[in-house]
């Protein structure tokens, strides 16, 4: 498919509409470079399918809406309300077994509010080297229990600008703080043993930024580890907040064996944890997704 006409779709949506409810078959959707002004939604009962893009740069899907942007709600007497940062997205993804790669996901829109730019529902997601651009809430992985993989990419934003309840590995990405706030906010529910990994990736930020917290706790039991990653002098000696005092006893703050100027064990919360070796070894793709291999 492609914008200038030259494929057999010219918007992703037409594309992802043709396809059949739950495939048993794997089916992919190319994407020419270009410019994709798009809010789309992959419903729950496709399956199977990978969009893929000529190139991360310039495949881009983009949108603007943000939290505060009006919407009418009701039938009988609407009413305005502002949207809210749930309704925000530029890619929702509902279905299970999907995979985006060489794409970027955008949320462009002035800094008004929070603006996501990929939220999730479904289970066996994979992501291979696409950006993620946006500001607060740039990723929001929106149900428990589900499971996904990021491999090779490059996630940016403000604030919380990776957060939610799923349990997600982050492999060989490039985080990019914007300003001076809080990479993650995870909401892992108490009885889920695994939240966010960071594995082998790379902490930088923007020009003047050099106070970033890795992450506070979105709900008590938010599980964040960063692992075998290199992180800039611009995560804050403390490295972690608590968001309300009382998540100091339940919040699952973990290290292990990172590297930088940002990496101050020693200075760390007393409330978060170094991993040993032998603790590190059994944080495995294998184990954190149990019966699932991306």
């Amino acid at each position: 498919m492609a914008r200038d006409g030259t494929g057999e779709f010219r918007t992703i949506d037409e594309a992802i509409e043709v396809c059949r409810a739950f495939m048993d078959y794997h089916k992919v959707i190319f994407v020419k470079n270009g410019t994709y002004k798009e809010k789309l939604i992959i419903p729950q009962w496709l399956q199977n399918i990978e969009i893929c893009g000529e190139s991360a740069e310039h495949t881009i899907i983009t949108y603007d809406d943000h939290a505060n942007v009006k919407i009418l709600l009701g039938t009988a007497a609407p009413r305005e309300k502002a949207m809210g940062t749930f309704r925000t997205y530029t890619l929702k993804i509902e279905a299970n077994d999907i995979t985006l790669k060489n794409l970027t996901i955008e949320n462009n829109s002035a800094r008004l509010g929070q603006a996501v730019a990929l939220h999730t529902e479904g289970d066996r997601l994979v992501f291979i080297n696409c950006r993620f651009i946006g500001h607060q809430d740039t990723i929001y992985t929106g149900m428990p229990a589900t499971r996904l993989f990021f491999k090779d990419c490059y996630i940016c934003g403000t604030t919380d600008f990776i957060f939610g309840p799923s349990t997600a590995w982050f492999e060989n990405c490039t985080i990019e703080s914007l300003i001076n706030s809080y990479i993650t906010a995870a909401s892992t529910p108490k009885d889920q043993p695994y939240g966010y990994v960071f594995n082998n990736c790379r902490l930088i930020a923007a020009e003047g930024v050099d106070a970033v917290y890795l992450g506070r706790p979105w709900r008590d039991y938010g599980y964040t580890l960063f692992m075998n990653c290199e992180m800039g002098r611009h995560i804050r000696p403390e490295g972690w907040h608590h968001w309300e005092k009382q998540r100091e006893q339940t919040a699952r703050y973990l290290e292990y064996n990172n590297r930088g100027e940002g990496f101050m064990p020693k200075q760390r919360v007393a409330w978060s944890r170094q991993l040993s070796k032998k603790e590190a070894a059994a944080i495995t793709p294998a184990t954190v997704f149990a019966n699932w291999l991306p």
